[in-house]
């Protein structure tokens, strides 16, 4: 049965290594900042929210089950008391949720914030009991020797529920996630439980959500890798070039593990995990790294802004727009916009309309450039495909050719960027959570004073033409962007529980005998124990020969040698194993298993029309000899042994061969 416990009960004995690798690298819980802070409000929030719903489906089962008419008044009464309860909780969370300021960059400048994601929690989980019982059931194997390798993988899944927001957070994450790899194949067999039970609340919601499967354990591990990603990328100075490509790198990280979980795990049950919202995220994160891209090209042509830049940076504002508009319509999606805070979906709004307008100043700034009147024929080029074509548009200029037109149709972009600019700043008071962003206010008041600077330098006298709408901005782009997928390569990690043996073979999955020891003496030299083994880690039984000590010691074919003698050989190699053999004299020791799955029970053949004999160790890799070729045995003239023909064996049954006297051969046989 699985126990929650507290940390200090989950420690071993004292254990012969230096007390600091107790701190493990990416982690260290004992450190106060206010991101910490924040996940332990995070946390309190979700314990709570777990509380209303069990008091909530207990009231409701009361309601169905009583017929008291009373009694149901009462629970009525106390379920809206909780359903309130519930409500507020969640509106506290959402807050918490969309406090973004916590996770964005510590520069006094007035920059666009970004949207970073908070960690998902998760209970504390000990593996000790059902693990060493699982090793003594399954592996026939001493799990006293394992407590170190559970101790250690204990204390990585400890380590990662706090991560650093730096790389070595991310290289904890990346270590436990391959780490779960071996776990998951030693001791999650596809047929039983190990009453072990994975609880992690939503990021979002923060209602609980428990599985018994390996793969929810890594969704949620690979989502708080996405998450730190983007906090690492909101987090980034942006008002320099390498701030700025350290965002888009976190940020399209970030988009690159959304998209890996949305690929590879499926039936998640919590909501941060289903298909739509995951989605969203994805697109999200590729319109904050684009974002970052067009302050990047803004803040490397701020001092000399031609004509074509002026223009490019139109297109990609307005690129960047539609962008969030996507993001916007994704959020606004029935399966999504319940679960997500309401300042994000504001907050996308707000953008859009930002550089919408962004896009419509942009245009402005190259059509009333001063050198517009001398525009090459590449420029003019690029302004003729410039706008949108659309039956709205009352202007009906697209490529201006005189000065007049020039003026009229950059004064209209202005106005239509003032007008757009004004909508931000009026959705962005409507949001409460939002209003409290200084940085936002701060970024959406310096637009409108641009625009409006712009608007009035370009005033003469009033023109009815001023009151037309500007035709719209082709979204265009030069910059493709490329998701980048989790490279768990990068963290490579040592299988903890190794010593089991090779995990191809010695898996949850894998059924096979105990283990039997059988040991073999031979009364002459030059006798042999009558079996030979092929392939390594481990070496199998290949061939035993009829009437033979390793026939009636017990010797099958298809066996596993796991041990030969006092030596563990479950890892060695072939040439390994036959030394050992050749080394034992006249009493061989053996411990053997044999596989119960069929594909093991398949005995290995050599090449067509081989022929081998007995060697004097009694061991051979069975390798194919030349076609119709003999090799001799030194001093014996025992039978061969054609490795293609079929041999009539049957685990459960032995064939007793009477080649040789029962009495005699037995005397030389222990069995164990």
């Amino acid at each position: 049965m699985l126990k929650w416990v507290q940390r200090q009960s989950f420690r071993c004995p004292p254990r012969s290594r230096d007390s600091d690798r107790a701190i493990i690298e990416g982690s260290d819980p004992r450190v106060a900042t206010c991101r910490g802070k924040l996940q332990n409000r995070r946390s309190k929030l979700n314990q709570e929210i777990n509380k209303e719903l069990r008091l909530r489906a207990g009231a409701e089962n009361l309601f169905k089950a009583t017929t008291n008419k009373k009694l149901k008044e009462t629970v009525a009464v106390e379920l809206s008391f909780v359903n309130s309860n519930l409500q507020l909780l969640k509106e506290q969370l959402a807050e918490l949720n969309s406090s973004v300021e916590l996770y964005q960059s510590d520069s006094t400048n007035a920059v666009m914030p970004m949207i970073p994601l908070g960690l998902k929690e998760t209970k504390e989980i000990d593996f000790r009991d059902p693990f060493k019982d699982f090793i003594l059931e399954h592996y026939s194997e001493d799990s006293d020797a394992y407590e170190d390798a559970i101790a250690d993988f204990m204390d990585t899944r400890q380590a990662m529920r706090t991560p650093l927001r730096d790389t070595t957070g991310i290289g904890l994450l990346f270590r436990y996630y391959n780490q779960l790899y071996y776990v998951e194949r030693r001791f999650f067999p596809p047929d039983r439980s190990l009453g072990i039970y994975f609880e992690w609340f939503d990021s979002l919601t923060g209602v609980p959500s428990c599985q018994r499967t390996v793969a929810f354990e890594k969704a949620c591990v690979l989502f708080n890798m996405g998450a730190i990603y983007t906090q690492i990328g909101a987090k980034q100075d942006r008002s320099t070039a390498k701030g700025l490509d350290a965002a888009v790198d976190n940020f399209l990280r970030a988009a690159g593990t959304f998209r890996y979980i949305h690929e590879n795990f499926t039936n998640a049950p919590s909501m941060d995990l289903g298909p739509e919202i995951l989605e969203m995220l994805v697109q999200l994160m590729l319109a904050q790294a684009r974002e970052c891209l067009l302050e990047k090209l803004q803040l490397q042509s701020e001092e000399n802004r031609t004509i074509d830049i002026c223009l490019d940076l139109a297109q990609e504002a307005a690129e960047l727009a539609e962008c969030y508009g996507h993001v916007h319509d994704l959020i606004s999606h029935e399966a999504v916009h319940d679960y997500v805070p309401y300042s994000w979906i504001s907050l996308t709004q707000v953008k859009r309309e930002f550089y919408t307008g962004q896009a419509h100043c942009h245009a402005a700034t190259g059509i009333l450039h001063p050198e517009s009147s001398h525009m090459s024929p590449t420029t003019k080029e690029v302004l003729q495909f410039l706008h949108t074509q659309s039956d709205s548009t009352q202007l009906e200029i697209n490529t201006p050719q005189e000065e007049h037109e020039r003026r009229t149709l950059g004064r209209a972009h202005l106005r239509e960027a003032l007008v757009l600019q004004e909508e931000c700043q009026r959705q962005h008071r409507m949001c409460r959570e939002l209003r409290g962003k200084h940085a936002l206010a701060a970024v959406l008041r310096n637009a409108h004073k641009r625009a409006l600077h712009a608007y009035t330098a370009t005033e003469t006298e009033d023109d009815f033409s001023d009151m037309l709408d500007p035709p719209g901005i082709q979204p265009s782009t030069k910059f493709q962007l490329s998701l980048t997928a989790p490279d768990f390569a990068q963290y490579r990690v040592t299988d903890l529980f190794r010593s089991l043996g090779p995990i191809a073979i010695f898996s949850a999955k894998r059924h096979w005998s105990a283990p039997r020891v059988v040991q073999l003496r031979r009364n002459r030299p030059d006798e042999g124990f009558g079996f030979s083994v092929r392939g390594d880690a481990p070496v199998v039984v290949a061939v035993v020969e009829p009437g033979s000590l390793s026939e009636f010691g017990g010797v099958k074919e298809g066996d596993f040698v796991v041990a030969i003698g006092e030596k563990d050989v479950k890892w060695a190699s072939h040439e390994e194993a036959v030394a050992l053999i050749k080394s034992a004299g006249d009493s061989l020791v053996l411990k053997l298993v044999t596989p119960m799955d069929r594909n093991f029970l398949k005995s290995g053949k050599s090449g067509k029309g081989s022929v081998s004999t007995r060697s004097s160790s009694g061991s051979s890799s069975c390798m194919s000899s030349p076609a119709g070729s003999v090799t001799q045995h030194n001093g014996s003239k025992a039978g061969l042994l054609v490795s293609g023909a079929k041999l009539n064996w049957n685990p459960f049954k032995r064939n007793h061969s009477t080649s040789r006297e029962g009495k005699d051969f037995l005397e030389n046989v222990i069995l164990r």
